[in-house]
């Protein structure tokens, strides 16, 4: 794979443009092992190498000193109780914590090497390279063609009918919608608007789709069937999901993280990282009595 490098960022202007494009951008089975597919993590390329990352906001920390790796071509699940800081250290992979003034982030987050938070990395190459579908659908106002052309005319991509279908395609939406692409988005199901949101989110060929809790506002058929859509997209994107979802941690990740909540004798809370390791070994085997605990409902 030739190297691969961080554009410089371009302004402010092009900023504002990429953040809005990604802010306007279950039923039990048994589990599988993905973790025995093909090629162990330790083998892959390693995409994200986090060092030491703490998140805070105002001043106080939401999450504190994480190290952790992240495999090429693989679906990584963050897993916890609520308040462990999920969500915030997902949005720390594409710089969406940026959009709140009083977050600081400190400490290390490499992507192919290269520091996501040095004063040179433009900020919109980072969120085109790494996407984001978001716990709620979004699709935006406008027809379902209208939604994967978006992406495409602002990073002046040609858009064409074959592109459109190809997006579509891929994110398993086709079939459903070809007969109705001019119709607007949200005459769509909530599961098919969200698959819409995917397909928007690689439209433009990200390497990276981050998910937070994509499956939460949906019914178990349509969750099912965003499951199976995420397995045949890790062939060919790296995946992190945010879920609360433990059967669904389970059944689509290849490695999982537990965090939880911790506490100072000030009384601050912040999320730490407990386990990280394949999803099979955390979920039958886990080193830490926390994630025990966790993973067969004791507690969270």
């Amino acid at each position: 794979m030739p190297e691969i490098k961080l554009r410089a960022r371009r302004g402010a202007a092009r900023d504002a443009l990429a953040a809005n494009v990604s802010e306007v951008a279950p039923m039990e089975r048994t589990m599988v092992a993905p973790a025995a597919r093909e090629g162990a993590a330790g083998d892959l390329e390693t995409v994200f190498d986090l060092r030491d990352v703490t998140v805070s906001y105002g001043g106080r920390p939401a999450v504190k000193g994480v190290g952790m790796s992240i495999a090429r071509n693989r679906i990584t699940a963050i897993i916890g109780p609520s308040g462990c800081g999920k969500s915030t250290l997902l949005r720390c992979l594409n710089r969406m914590n940026d959009l709140v003034p009083d977050a600081r982030v400190e400490g290390e987050v490499l992507f192919h090497g290269e520091d996501l938070y040095a004063p040179d990395v433009d900020q919109v190459d980072v969120r085109r390279r790494i996407g984001m579908v978001f716990q709620k659908p979004n699709p935006f106002p406008k027809s379902i063609r209208e939604n994967i052309a978006f992406g495409l005319k602002v990073n002046r991509q040609k858009v064409t009918d074959e592109r459109i279908e190809q997006v579509l395609r891929r994110a398993a939406l086709w079939d459903e919608v070809k007969d109705r692409l001019g119709q607007d988005a949200f005459s769509l199901s909530g599961g098919q608007q969200q698959r819409l949101c995917i397909a928007r989110a690689i439209a433009i060929e990200p390497e990276v789709i981050l998910m937070d809790e994509p499956c939460s506002a949906l019914d178990p058929i349509a969750t099912l069937a965003i499951e199976d859509l995420m397995r045949e997209l890790a062939e060919q994107y790296t995946i992190v999901i945010v879920t609360h979802n433990m059967q669904q941690a389970a059944r689509i990740s290849d490695r999982t993280a537990f965090f939880t909540v911790a506490g100072t004798e000030e009384g601050q809370r912040f999320g730490v990282l407990v386990e990280y390791d394949e999803t099979i070994k955390v979920f039958q085997a886990p080193a830490d009595p926390r994630t025990q605990d966790y993973v067969t409902g004791r507690f969270g």
